[in-house]
């Protein structure tokens, strides 16, 4: 009988499940197709399921654009503040905890689009568009705080957000802690202040 390719156990979702968690911790350059393959134990069916490697890590980008970005950090800022302020500063507060977990293995699309230093690959054009979304939600977050240019905010904090990803990279646990007291002094002198600061300007 041959291998069901759908459904939770099938062959596609198994190979998506192992190339998830290879791509996440060891980056895309380093890992090969024999590596997923053993990894998922479906012998020879991942080229049955994905035209290629490269159609592969598309397919992890955009799992990792909905696990990452949309049900782990948008949900969790949400969780921990009810203001676009304070949800912009609890990036941070989430990243501090990130940053101190022993599986901590950074920004996905940071690492691809570095490994992948081809503007013209589409999955280098993919790691483009999904940073891209997560200054969608930043710049929602600016204006909805009272941002005067929120693009060119959500350009910023962005920085703020990659930068200390890389730190915490270097060892740099504090790295979120020290990106909040940053974030805090750039909405201060965006006049975007929390309510118990406004009644004192």
């Amino acid at each position: 009988m041959s291998e069901p390719t759908t459904g939770p156990s099938g062959g596609r979702e198994r190979i998506r499940r192992a190339a998830y968690d290879l791509f996440s911790r060891e980056g895309t350059r380093a890992v090969g197709v024999d590596a997923i393959i053993a990894r998922a134990g479906v012998a020879m069916t991942l080229y049955r399921n994905f035209a290629s490697k490269d159609d592969l890590i598309l397919d992890f980008l955009e799992q990792r654009e909905q696990t990452w970005t949309k049900d782990w950090l948008q949900a969790e800022v949400r969780e921990r503040a009810s203001t676009p302020r304070g949800q912009l500063l609890a990036i941070f507060d989430t990243f501090s905890d990130w940053f101190v977990q022993p599986d901590f293995e950074g920004c996905a699309f940071l690492t691809i689009m570095v490994e992948i230093n081809d503007p013209t690959s589409r999955i280098h054009q993919a790691t483009v568009r999904h940073l891209a979304n997560i200054r969608i939600f930043l710049s929602e977050l600016a204006e909805a705080a009272g941002a005067a240019d929120p693009d060119a905010f959500a350009r910023k904090w962005h920085i703020l957000m990659k930068g200390s990803i890389m730190a915490a990279h270097e060892g740099d646990t504090d790295a979120g802690r020290r990106a909040r007291e940053l974030g805090e002094l750039f909405l201060q002198s965006q006049g975007i202040l929390a309510d118990e600061d406004r009644s004192v300007w």
